[in-house]
Parts: C-alpha cells; sequence; structure tokens
C-alpha cells in the first residue's frame, strides 16, 4: 500500500512539478508513491476545443493520452514500479529541456514513437512499447483511473491529483506549485500539506494568480523571478 496515489497527465505542467517536489520528499523521507493516470483529454472529451482551448491544447492533450496508454502498457507488462521512471524520463524531456530557438512548437509530436523511442531506450525498456501509442484498448484502464481521481475529489478540478494516506485518506487537486523548494525546506512545506489534509475539515485552498512554472520547456529558467499572471483564465474549468 503507497503513502500516496498521485494521478498525472505527462503533458501538464503543474502536475510535473508537483511530482518533482514530491521525488524531493521521497530522497528526504520513507515515502512510497504509486503513479496512477487521469488524461486531460478524455476529461474534456465533451468540450470544444475550438471554443474554450488556445489552439494547441487539442494536439498537447491528444499526445498526454498516446503516453499514458504508453504508461499502461508499460505498467501491464513491467508493473508498477516502471511507471515511476517511466513519468520521470518523459516528464524531464517534455519539461527540463530549453526549447530550440525559432523552432515552432509542436505539442502532438510528443506523443508519437519518434519522441519515446530515445526515452525507452534510456530506461532499458523494450523498443516495441512504442505500439501502444496507438492502441485504444488501453483507454479503459486510463478511463477508469481518471473516474477513480474525479470520484475522490469531485470534478471541478485539474491536475495533478493526490490521493494521502489511501483508502482512508483524503484527495486534493494539487497542491499547485510554480516552483521547487530549496531540498532542505521540501519535506517541511510537505508536513504543512499533510496537516490540512489530515484535517477532516479542510475543503480548499484556491487563488487564480499564479506564475508560470519554472521549466526550461516554458522559458522560464530557475534563477529567474516569476510573473505572478492569471495562468490561462478559467484554467479550473477548463482542466489543464
Amino acid at each position: 500500500m503507497a503513502d500516496v496515489h498521485f494521478y498525472f497527465d505527462p503533458v501538464c505542467p503543474f502536475a510535473w512539478m508537483t511530482s518533482k517536489w514530491v521525488r524531493q520528499v521521497q530522497a528526504a523521507r520513507d515515502y512510497t508513491v504509486d503513479w496512477r493516470f487521469i488524461s486531460l483529454r478524455l476529461l474534456n472529451a465533451h468540450i470544444d476545443y475550438d471554443a474554450h482551448f488556445p489552439p494547441e491544447y487539442e494536439a498537447g492533450h491528444t499526445a498526454g493520452l498516446r503516453l499514458l496508454r504508453l504508461a499502461a502498457a508499460t505498467r501491464q507488462a513491467h508493473g508498477r514500479e516502471a511507471v515511476d521512471g517511466l513519468y520521470a524520463a518523459l516528464g524531464a524531456e517534455v519539461f527540463d529541456r530549453a526549447p530550440v530557438p525559432d523552432a515552432p512548437a509542436d505539442h502532438g509530436r510528443r506523443g508519437t514513437a519518434d519522441f519515446v523511442a530515445p526515452v525507452l531506450a534510456g530506461l532499458g525498456l523494450p523498443a516495441d512499447l512504442a505500439d501502444a501509442l496507438d492502441d485504444d484498448s488501453h483507454d479503459a484502464v486510463i478511463q477508469a483511473e481518471t473516474d477513480e481521481a474525479l470520484a475522490l475529489t469531485g470534478k471541478d478540478v485539474g491536475t495533478p491529483i493526490l490521493h494521502f494516506e489511501p483508502p482512508q485518506g483524503v484527495a486534493f487537486f494539487g497542491p499547485v506549485i510554480s516552483r521547487l523548494p530549496a531540498p532542505d525546506e521540501a519535506a517541511e512545506l510537505w508536513d504543512h500539506v499533510i496537516a490540512l489534509a489530515r484535517f477532516p475539515g479542510f475543503a480548499e485552498l484556491k487563488r487564480s494568480l499564479r506564475e508560470l512554472p519554472r521549466l526550461r520547456a516554458l522559458g522560464v529558467a530557475d534563477d529567474e523571478v516569476g510573473v505572478e499572471q492569471d495562468w490561462h483564465a478559467g484554467s479550473r474549468r477548463q482542466k489543464r
């Protein structure tokens, strides 16, 4: 039984930032994490992307679903622990590399065999796992875990969703952070979150103003001061 269930979509920058923080806490504390699936593309299946999202969102969310198919196939063939390494490697490839100057953004490329091939090779996983990108038979388990996450929190949320001390513990959307805490502060910050989560009357902390996540792929270096802004107005309804 894991200490935390972490529901992630591989293309969500806030989920990635929170996951890096959780890994800091794992390094400082004896925590176990079960990395589970929540698909932004399936969450928004009923929404007209052209009317409600910036142009790149549909391709990005679809790429996320394809990467979750890869994760589902990896878990099926190699166990739950393999998802840990796969998500870490995918996230690093998606978010921790600086964009190529003047190159057009291609969010759909993240869901292609060319993109995942070096990731699989680096992890020592079989190259034919990339076949899962096109295999929609995995969508049933992805939908089931997406529904599982929403059953824990309600529907008006995005990613990530964390379930603390399952199965009896509570689950919340977030915590959403835009920068990593210092290594010696990561566990202390986590303790505060756990204290809130353990209080049965705690419902929500929320604000709309955010700074860009400090991720190289977004062009924001770790040492730059972020500018507070409304990160895509209405993002809570739009499910980043």
